[in-house]
């Protein structure tokens, strides 16, 4: 089985085309009211030529990819012919969000929502309350609904007018329908029935029952459900902005302005002028502005905002810092090494907001039944009212009914249930330095039950560091490192580092060498402080405990070198990949979950089960000695035994055992070729951010199917009752309200993962 990722890409289409896709766009949808809006619009773009696309209700947004021939502006007009506007998003604006109270949309809503509660109040009162109504109260209630019907139910009835001209029918037709004919029949009984006597009373009933048609009005249920359709429109707004707003906070993570060094002088300027190569200054308290590499000054960055980790990373010459993190210490001079679209912070905001606009599959056939769920409504309200009035030949209570059905259906909790979870974890993963990839990725989590774990970079740190240090007898060690350490400082070698930064650090400053010479294959050697010196494997014959001492090395996974001047051999340094302190921590987790920990290494044998020694994944469980072309047979090799196989790596020889795995995970201090073909991306270099990631994937899956357990289950029992007359069209309208708002609600409990 291949990976999610190799038939998720953005690259890839979502659905065979007629011929290969040259290009993708996002487009920005206006005028959805509800899931089957989304379904709509996504079925008359899949059927131009050679177009694919998905729409997504939550973000309303829509990704399509399209071949030559076809522009974006064709893509807009089919959208504006199915009933809804389109654009392309505009670029990002440097100012923050506008915050979410002062959101224009939101704010017409609320004042939309305000308006229509407070009249319709009166109206539910009078109308549930005998014991309020005077002589001609009923025409009072016609006055304050009238409003609330017309005015607060405007979008409804736009939306169902502007669907029913292009032959479609969605949750606003319902809802349209439904109010207008609840105040229609009202205002037949009030100017041509009984209902507009004086002293005329009502009462309310939570089910449909026997009454005079031409004495019964409606006005609490045309005014009730609108208000009540408001208040879940308003409060589902409310949160899918909250929902989104992982996405838009990173967004806006990164710095405004930046002082460039420009002839020895510091110049401020726009972020958006940054030029690879250009030498920047960030100061105490201040944001990093791209991505670059430390030139000079010393001082702690604060990375957590785009990892997640609360501890301050050390930032010195040479080292890497990543855009939007924060300086904690001294004054630094960066060197821009990626600018704009290609920084770290743009790349982990692409890849959230990729996620959020793709669907599961799960959620494609929500949509499909979404689709067809209205037309479905509308005939089994008028069945509903054809089955009551042939039984009853009651009127006034067959059409009570059929309201009821109307305005119980809720195809917008089904639209909700899995875009809105995707969102919010998601999002609550970027905060944590988890990338999701898309939705596809959730389910592979589920299934996976091998985890196959890359020893360099990922079990390790990847770095060569002194661990142990042998001497003959009688010779001084501390002299011995000065003396090995000032030689590998010449060289590039990794083990020669290692032992010149174990040196420096245990001996203190280095002398010079001189005359140094590289032997290939066997070692260097020159000459420090008069002292001809040799370090590797130039000295044939040793003493018997510098044999033992290399051999016990060796056998323990280590690397050792002999070290020796003036023609004797005097010692022994040991230098290993150092295991990183969080990974034994990180293979008990990943148990917990019920994964089997595989190490996979091209080391030899001894190295690869030191090391899985040391962080408790068994003997038999390691595999060594293979080749980076291999890593991606070993993967198939499991697959082929009925596993289902996560891969954690870094490295460019991991990228195709990443993108052959069930579930690619790539460690984000790796390289790009591994974070391209993985399905997570964990933007801190720690293993115990895989087992979070797979726990934060299996909660957002969990919650999505608990939405749609509830979506479906809400659908099938309350369309029943409602025919069968059990439900008032008040209480309908109010459940319909509060369904969508409790899925999306449900998908926030998210923001608390830890």
């Amino acid at each position: 089985m291949t990976s999610t990722t190799a038939t998720s890409t953005p690259e890839t289409p979502i659905a065979a085309a007629p011929e290969l896709a040259a290009a993708e766009v996002e487009l920005l949808i206006g005028g959805m009211t509800c899931a089957s809006c989304a379904a709509r619009v996504e079925k008359k773009l899949n059927r131009m030529d050679g177009v694919s696309a998905t729409v997504n209700y939550a973000t309303e947004k829509a990704k399509v990819s399209y071949p030559a021939g076809i522009q974006v502006a064709d893509l807009i007009a089919t959208v504006v012919k199915t009933g809804y506007t389109a654009e392309e998003p505009a670029p990002p604006e440097p100012e923050p969000e506008t915050p979410r109270d002062d959101d224009p949309e939101l704010a017409s809503l609320r004042e939309r929502l305000t308006v229509s509660a407070l009249l319709a109040l009166p109206v539910v009162l009078l109308s549930m309350v005998p014991a309020l109504q005077f002589d001609n109260w009923q025409w009072l209630a016609l006055t304050l609904a009238a409003p609330v019907v017309v005015w607060g139910g405007l979008p409804f009835h736009r939306a169902a007018f502007t669907n029913a001209r292009h032959g479609a029918a969605t949750m606003d037709t319902l809802v349209s329908v439904g109010t207008l004919a609840a105040f229609g029949w009202s205002l037949w009984a009030l100017f041509f029935g009984d209902a507009g006597m004086a002293g005329m009373h009502d009462e309310f009933r939570l089910t449909v029952a026997r009454t005079d048609g031409a004495s019964t009005i409606y006005l609490e249920v045309a005014a009730g459900v609108v208000a009540l359709i408001l208040l879940g429109r308003y409060l589902e707004a409310r949160s899918k902005r909250r929902a989104g707003a992982a996405l838009r906070a990173l967004m806006h993570l990164g710095a405004k302005d930046v002082a460039v060094l420009r002839d020895g002088r510091e110049v401020r300027l726009p972020v958006a002028e940054l030029a690879v190569g250009d030498r920047f200054v960030v100061r105490p308290g201040e944001k990093v502005a791209t991505d670059g590499t430390v030139v000079e000054g010393v001082s702690a960055v604060d990375a957590s905002m785009l990892t997640g980790e609360s501890v301050p990373v050390d930032g010195a010459p040479g080292d890497t810092v990543t855009g939007a993190t924060v300086n904690a210490g001294g004054r630094l001079v960066v060197a821009a090494s990626r600018v704009g679209a290609d920084t770290q912070l743009a790349r982990m905001a692409r890849l959230v907001e990729d996620a959020q606009n793709g669907k599961a599959e799960v959620q494609r056939l929500a949509d499909r039944i979404s689709g067809i769920f209205v037309p479905a409504v509308l005939l089994i309200a008028v069945a509903t009212f054809g089955a009551w009035l042939a039984v009853t030949g009651d009127t006034a209570a067959a059409f009570t009914a059929a309201v009821a059905v109307l305005i119980i259906a809720c195809p917008c909790a089904l639209g909700l249930a899995t875009p809105t979870a995707l969102m919010v974890g998601t999002g609550r993963g970027a905060q944590l330095g988890i990338l999701i990839k898309g939705p596809e990725v959730l389910e592979s989590t589920r299934r996976v039950d091998t985890v196959v774990l890359d020893k360099t970079g990922t079990i390790t740190t990847g770095r060569m560091t002194l661990q142990q240090v042998y001497v003959a007898e009688g010779t001084d060690e501390r002299l011995l490192l000065r003396l090995a350490g000032a030689l590998e400082h010449a060289s590039e070698h990794p083990v020669a580092r290692a032992v010149a930064a174990g040196a420096e650090e245990r001996v203190g400053p280095l002398p010079s060498a001189e005359h140094f010479e590289n032997v290939p294959g066997r070692g260097v050697r020159g000459r420090v402080e008069g002292r001809e010196v040799a370090v590797g494997r130039l000295y044939d014959d040793l003493p018997e405990e510098l044999t033992r001492a290399r051999s016990e090395a060796e056998s323990g996974g280590r690397t050792a070198v002999v070290v020796g001047w003036d023609g004797i051999a005097r010692g022994v340094v040991a230098v290993a990949d150092t295991v990183r302190e969080t990974s034994a921590e990180a293979v008990r987790e990943l148990r917990a979950l019920g994964l089997t920990p595989v190490l996979l290494t091209g080391d030899n044998r001894a190295v690869a089960e030191s090391v899985a020694a040391a962080v408790g994944i068994a003997a038999g469980d390691v595999i060594a000695e293979v080749l980076p072309e291999d890593k991606v047979a070993v993967v198939r090799r499991l697959q082929g035994e009925g596993r289902s196989v996560a891969m954690v790596g870094d490295g460019v020889n991991d990228a195709a055992a990443l993108a052959a795995a069930d579930l690619g995970l790539a460690m984000g201090t790796g390289t790009d070729a591994a974070i391209e073909a993985s399905d997570l991306t964990l933007v801190r270099g720690d293993l115990r951010v895989a087992a979070d990631a797979i726990r934060l994937s299996r909660k957002t899956l969990s919650t999505i199917k608990g939405n749609l357990v509830w979506a479906f289950g809400y659908n099938v029992a309350a369309l029943p009752l409602a025919a069968a007359g059990m439900l008032n069209p008040m209480i309908a309208g109010a459940a319909m309200a509060f369904s969508s708002v409790f899925v999306v609600t449900n998908s926030l409990r998210l923001r608390t993962f830890r």
